[in-house]
């Protein structure tokens, strides 16, 4: 949890920095529409937490086991691919654009940095305090404890995986500004560009290459390296048949989750996070609980004990 506070600490203070430089412009990312639906995006964040615990793994750590050949994650990952895609254009689509419509709300001021510049003072200025805020605070809980401290890798790797966040943005939002064919503005996320990536397998005659596919296909890939290199490349299959349905059912909520809430413990928890967009922490605040819950329910106990 500290390693993960370090991270969207240097991801907020990163994101807000390009955007009060005029390098990116966060109002065209998914998570900074005014027009959004809190029930249905807290619903979604609850479906996604509860789910990734009975997986035992979310969207981003699956993919990084399929590279280690754990076939519970390419379990998994298919699941969450197929159950996001029909949430976002197949069967179940209609049933979330409904919801949607039903639901949604539109808020003037969508954003933390939005919200202190209504008070007068000027966009940048709201950026740097907000950004100053919420990273120092989430920097002081994370190094405020004295063994964490001292663990040098995991203060490494909260910094690094911070830095890709504002590094997506840049990449898409100013690298990829292209006025004539421009990408979407997005940074790293998984659910939506699993499915995706799936989608391109099978069908990519016709279709293009995505930041999201790109990123899914380089988890991948680094894995399978850091895998081989490490020695710790081996098949790991299910245990029993209870097993694998509670792993595909969880998968499940979180594809149809996820596609709900427009991300998943990286996609909102730390990219729509760095944007300190209102929505993002709805969602954030959903993965929490439905995670919290499914690590007290009795099948969850049962299980382990079981185990």
């Amino acid at each position: 949890m500290r390693s993960f506070a370090l991270a969207l600490a240097v991801a907020i203070a990163g994101t807000q920095f390009l955007a009060a430089r005029g390098l990116v412009d966060l109002s065209q990312s998914i998570y900074l529409q005014s027009a959004f639906s809190a029930p249905l995006v807290l619903f979604g964040g609850l479906l996604f937490g509860y789910g990734m615990v009975a997986a035992n793994a979310c969207a981003s750590r699956a993919l990084v086991l399929i590279g280690r050949d754990n076939l519970r994650s390419l379990v998994v990952v298919a699941t969450v691919a197929v159950t996001a895609e029909m949430t976002l254009k197949g069967l179940i689509a209609p049933l979330r654009i409904a919801a949607l419509h039903w639901s949604q709300t539109t808020l003037h001021d969508v954003s933390v940095p939005a919200l202190i510049s209504a008070w007068g003072p000027s966009d940048s200025l709201a950026r740097l305090l907000a950004a100053v805020l919420t990273s120092g605070a989430l920097a002081i809980f994370a190094l405020s404890h004295p063994p964490f401290r001292q663990a040098k890798g995991l203060i490494a790797a909260g910094a690094a995986i911070g830095l890709l966040i504002p590094a997506g943005w840049f990449a898409t939002g100013y690298l990829g500004a292209d006025p004539f064919n421009p990408a979407p503005l997005a940074s790293l996320t998984f659910v939506a560009p699993i499915a995706d990536t799936l989608q391109y397998i099978m069908l990519s005659t016709g279709s293009t290459l995505s930041f999201g596919i790109a990123v899914v296909t380089g988890v991948l890939l680094g894995s399978f390296v850091t895998a081989l290199a490490t020695r710790r490349f081996a098949l790991e299959g299910y245990s029993s048949t209870r097993h694998m349905l509670r792993s595909i059912g969880g998968a499940a909520l979180m594809g149809c989750g996820g596609a709900f809430d427009y991300g998943c413990t990286i996609g909102q928890g730390l990219t729509g996070l760095s944007t300190l967009a209102v929505p993002s922490v709805v969602a954030a605040t959903g993965i929490l609980l439905g995670a919290a819950a499914a690590l007290r329910s009795p099948v969850r106990i049962a299980a382990l004990a079981a185990a």
